[in-house]
C-alpha cells in the first residue's frame, strides 16, 4: 500500500481513436503528460522543430506540406494560366479544345486512378502526374509563336492522364493522413499553399502585362510558368509512400499490405457496392469544376482587357485562400459534434450558392453577348473604368473564388468524414476527380461551341443548386461523429495491430501508462504510448 501512488497505471486502448487512456487505481489529483511514442530508426523519422512544432519527414503534416508545394508549382501554375482566359491568348479556341481533351481523358483515368495509386503508391503516382503540367505550359509557349493547335490539344489530353493520377494521390494524402479532428485544417492548409501558387503565378502575367491592354500575354509569362512547373515535377519525387508515414500517436494510415491489380480494381467497385448511397454525392463532384468555364472565359476572359484580367485572376485565387481558411477551420470547430458541423456546412453552401450566384445573375443579365464581345472594336473593361463598370464585378469575381474554395473544401471534408482508410480515400478521390473532370469537359465543350454566356451561366448555377439537393441525404444522415477503427479495417487486409501503434506494429510496444511521484505526496500520471 505504501507504494500504491508510485505504481504503474494500466492502460485501456480506445480502438476508435487508437489512443491509450489512463485508468487510475485510486482517486487522486494528477496531471496528464503525453509522451510521444518512439519512432522507427532512420532519417525519415528524425524530428526537427518548425515554429515550435516537431515534424519529421514521414510525418503526415510534412507530407501534406510537400504535396501542397508540388501542387503550388504544377496545378497552381495551370490555374494561373487558365484564369487569364484562353490560356493567355486572344482567341479562346485552342484552350477550349485543349481543355475538352484534358477533362475527357482526366475523367476516364481519374475514375480508375484510385486503384493505380493503391497499387503503385502515392510517390510514383504523384511523380508521373507532375509531368503533364510542364508539357501543357510548353504547348502554349509554342502556340504563342507558331499557332500549333494540334500540340496544344495533345498536351491537354496528356495532362488529363497525368492530372488524374496527381490529384488522386493528393486526395489520398489530404483525406487519410490526418486524424479525424484535423481533417478540415489539413484541407485548409493544403488549399492555402496550393492557391498561393495560383496567386504568385497570377502576379507574373500581371507584372509582365501591366501596361498591356490588348493581345496575348508575353513570352516571359509562359517561361515563368514553365520553370515553376519543372521544379514542381521534380519535387514530386520527394514524397514518401503511405506505408512509411507515422502519426504523432504512433498510428499508421490504413492501406492494403499486399495490393494487387485484382484486389485494387475489386476494391474500386466495393467502394460503391458496400455503400451505394455515396453516389448521391456524385452530382456535387460533377459540378465542382464546371464554374471555371463561365468565370475564366465568359466573364474574365471576354469582358476585361489583358492587364485587368491578370488583376482579377490574382484576386480570385487570393479569395480562395481566405475561403479555405474560414471554411476549413470552421469544419474542425471543436465546440460542435461532427454531424452538426456537416449540417451547418450544408446550410452554408446553400446560402452561398443562392447569394453569390444570385449576384452574378444580376450582373450577367446586363452584359454584352458573346457575339458582341467578338466584334472588332469591342471595348473591354479596364480597372480605371470606375465603380459601376469595374469595382462591382471585381468583388463578384472575388466572391466566386471564395465560393470555389468553400465548395471543394466541404466536398473533401465530407469524403474524409466517411472513412479514415487511405485505400477508400484514394478511390473516393478518384471518383471525385473523374466526375469533376467529366463536368468540366462538358462545359468547356459548350464554350467551344460558342453557346451564349447566359446559357452557360444558367446551366452552371442550376447544376450547383440541384447537386446540393441530391447530396442532402448523405450530408444530413450518413456523416457520423466518428468512424470506428473496425469499420475502416473492413476495407483492408490490415489489422488493428498494423495501424494502431500497438505491439507488433512497426516494432512498437503496447501503449503504456506510467505514474511518477508528485510533490507533496500526491500523484502525477505520465501517459505514454510507447
Amino acid at each position: 500500500m505504501a507504494d500504491e501512488k508510485h505504481s504503474a497505471v494500466a492502460p485501456a486502448v480506445d480502438a476508435t481513436h487508437n489512443e491509450a487512456r489512463e485508468v487510475p487505481s485510486k482517486p487522486g489529483s494528477h496531471q496528464d503528460i503525453t509522451i510521444p511514442p518512439p519512432r522507427p530508426p532512420g532519417w525519415m523519422y528524425k524530428g526537427f522543430k518548425v515554429f515550435g512544432h516537431e515534424l519529421w519527414y514521414a510525418s503526415p503534416l510534412f507530407q501534406l506540406l510537400l504535396v501542397a508545394v508540388v501542387c503550388f508549382m504544377c496545378p497552381g501554375m495551370f490555374n494561373a494560366l487558365s484564369g487569364l482566359g484562353g490560356g493567355g491568348q486572344v482567341d479562346h479556341t485552342a484552350q477550349d479544345d485543349a481543355n475538352t481533351a484534358l477533362y475527357s481523358t482526366f475523367a476516364v483515368v481519374a475514375f480508375f486512378s484510385g486503384s493505380i495509386a493503391n497499387k503503385l503508391g502515392v510517390r510514383l503516382t504523384l511523380s508521373f502526374g507532375g509531368l503533364g503540367y510542364v508539357i501543357y505550359i510548353a504547348s502554349f509557349f509554342s502556340y504563342n509563336h507558331n499557332q500549333n493547335h494540334g500540340f496544344v490539344v495533345f498536351a491537354g489530353a496528356f495532362l488529363g492522364v497525368c492530372a488524374g493520377l496527381l490529384w488522386t494521390a493528393q486526395g489520398t494524402i489530404m483525406m487519410s493522413y490526418p486524424t479525424e479532428d484535423m481533417k478540415g485544417r489539413y484541407i485548409s492548409w493544403f488549399w492555402i499553399i496550393f492557391n498561393l501558387g495560383a496567386v504568385i503565378g497570377s502576379l507574373i502575367p500581371l507584372g509582365q502585362n501591366i501596361n498591356k491592354v490588348a493581345g496575348p500575354v508575353t513570352d516571359g509569362t509562359y517561361v515563368g510558368f514553365l520553370v515553376l512547373t519543372l521544379i514542381g515535377a521534380f519535387l514530386a519525387l520527394m514524397i514518401c509512400d503511405v506505408d512509411k508515414v507515422q502519426r504523432e500517436d504512433g498510428s499508421r494510415v490504413i492501406m492494403m499490405k499486399n495490393p494487387s491489380w485484382i484486389t485494387e480494381f475489386k476494391g474500386l467497385f466495393e467502394t460503391i457496392t458496400s455503400e451505394p448511397w455515396v453516389v448521391l454525392l456524385f452530382p456535387m463532384f460533377f459540378a465542382s469544376n464546371t464554374f471555371y468555364t463561365y468565370q475564366s472565359n465568359d466573364m474574365n476572359g471576354s469582358q476585361f482587357n489583358t492587364r485587368t484580367k491578370a488583376l482579377n485572376n490574382t484576386l480570385y485565387w487570393l479569395a480562395q485562400i481566405f475561403g479555405a481558411i474560414i471554411v476549413g477551420y470552421a469544419l474542425d470547430f471543436a465546440g460542435a459534434r461532427r454531424s452538426i458541423r456537416a449540417k451547418g456546412s450544408f446550410v452554408m453552401l446553400i446560402v452561398l450558392t443562392m447569394a453569390i450566384w444570385g449576384g452574378g445573375y444580376a450582373w450577367q443579365k446586363d452584359q454584352p453577348t458573346r457575339e458582341e464581345t467578338a466584334e472588332e472594336g469591342f471595348v473591354t473593361v479596364d480597372w480605371t473604368d470606375g465603380a459601376k463598370k469595374y469595382v462591382g464585378p471585381m468583388f463578384l469575381y472575388m466572391f466566386y473564388g471564395f465560393f470555389d474554395a468553400a465548395w471543394q473544401t466541404c466536398i473533401y471534408w465530407y469524403m474524409g468524414a466517411l472513412s479514415n482508410s487511405g485505400r477508400k480515400a484514394a478511390n473516393l478521390a478518384g471518383f471525385y476527380k473523374g466526375l469533376q473532370s467529366a463536368g468540366a469537359a462538358v462545359f468547356w465543350r459548350l464554350d467551344g461551341l460558342k453557346k451564349p454566356f447566359d446559357t452557360i451561366f444558367g446551366a452552371t448555377w442550376g447544376l450547383l443548386g440541384g447537386a446540393l439537393l441530391i447530396a442532402a441525404p448523405v450530408i444530413w444522415m450518413k456523416i457520423q461523429d466518428t468512424v470506428a477503427l473496425e469499420e475502416d479495417l473492413r476495407f483492408s487486409d490490415e489489422t488493428a495491430a498494423d495501424v494502431a501503434g500497438a505491439e507488433g506494429a512497426a516494432g512498437q510496444a503496447q501503449p503504456e501508462t506510467v505514474a511518477v511521484g508528485a510533490h507533496g505526496g500526491g500523484s502525477e500520471t505520465a501517459k505514454a504510448v510507447v
